[in-house]
């Protein structure tokens, strides 16, 4: 039997990722859309403004949307809702005895909510081990493909500190998004609370667990995030010093022989493409690589300042967003409800 889910922030273009995603899912039936007030009482497919290139699915256009502190037999709730409303929202479906994945920030860097890639630090599902009704968080969509490509660095190496330049698609703004005469032929050099995001999310990923609380990693970030006229991928340039010296076919292999070991429905085969050739990843070419899911690390060469520097590409609402909150949840029944 599928286990009930709903989504919240249902209309907006994360949560219609989301919608699209669940609309066939083999775990998971969608039996709630929630949105504003506005669109309560709406048939979805009236209330939302489609912005994906399938059609609506066809069950859920006719689901009548409700609001959002309305809540049906749902055991987890997607969130998709914006920051300014997520917070207390979230907090009323968890009280009421649901799991909530959240894609929004506004509980991602509170102490007892796990913000996790999957791959990456699944361990941290412990903090909530045993809990009825939680908050867990999928991290910013720069910091999934980030946390990624510095995953197979850190276990080999350790990684000491990390200078990140972002290339961020428009996609990554929501809809409407950045206006077209500030962007078109442009290079936006700032968007608000993104740096601080970039730098503070992966410290608290790559933190040791210990019992109950987090040990942070030695680890040092610096972001500079800018806004970018490409509709979907968000590129990084990563440049980094390890901990532990390594020499470039070793960094390499690294990369090259990084693995999931999760067999969940939306994880990818392959978490991480090393992508040989010059002059990549590319977001028009590679974005969607494993449906999306797949990040990619490419044009890498030793860095004169640091010691190594590349890039890294990931689908910013697919693997960034929806396609994670997703995979999240798949990780959540298979290590916590199974075992209730």
């Amino acid at each position: 039997m599928r286990i009930p889910v709903a989504v919240l922030g249902a209309t907006g273009a994360v949560g219609q990722r989301m919608v699209q995603m669940l609309a066939c899912h083999p775990w998971f039936e969608l039996v709630q859309v929630c949105a504003s007030e506005a669109s309560a009482g709406k048939p979805y497919g009236d209330a939302v403004h489609w912005l994906l290139s399938d059609p609506i699915p066809e069950k859920v256009a006719s689901m009548q949307v409700t609001a959002p502190d309305v809540r049906s037999n749902a055991q987890i709730a997607f969130s998709a809702l914006d920051s300014s409303v997520a917070r207390e929202i979230e907090r009323g479906w968890a009280t009421s005895g649901v799991t909530v994945i959240t894609n929004a920030s506004s509980h991602r860097m509170d102490e007892k909510v796990p913000l996790i890639v999957p791959e990456v630090n699944p361990d941290h599902l412990d903090l909530v081990r045993g809990k009825e009704g939680m908050i867990i968080a999928n991290p910013n969509c720069v910091v999934i493909g980030l946390a990624l490509a510095l995953k197979p660095l850190v276990d080999a190496f350790g990684v000491k500190c990390v200078n990140i330049t972002t290339f961020q698609a428009l996609s990554g703004a929501g809809y409407p998004g950045v206006p077209s005469l500030s962007i078109c032929d442009n290079v936006i050099p700032y968007i608000n609370g993104e740096e601080e995001k970039v730098e503070a999310e992966p410290l608290k990923i790559f933190s040791r667990l210990e019992g109950t609380r987090l040990v942070s990693p030695d680890l040092l970030i610096s972001a500079s995030c800018t806004r970018v006229p490409v509709l979907e991928g968000h590129m990084k340039s990563v440049s980094l010093s390890l901990h532990r010296k390594a020499n470039f076919n070793e960094v390499k292999e690294a990369f090259c022989s990084f693995r999931s070991q999760l067999n969940l429905p939306s994880a990818p085969r392959q978490p991480l493409c090393f992508m040989h050739g010059q002059a990549s990843p590319q977001p028009r070419l590679h974005c969607h690589l494993g449906q999306g899911m797949t990040v990619s690390v490419g044009t890498l060469r030793p860095c004169p300042v640091n010691d190594y520097k590349f890039f890294v590409l990931s689908h910013n609402t697919i693997r960034g967003a929806a396609g994670g909150s997703i995979l999240l949840g798949e990780l959540v029944v298979d290590k916590l409800f199974s075992k209730n």
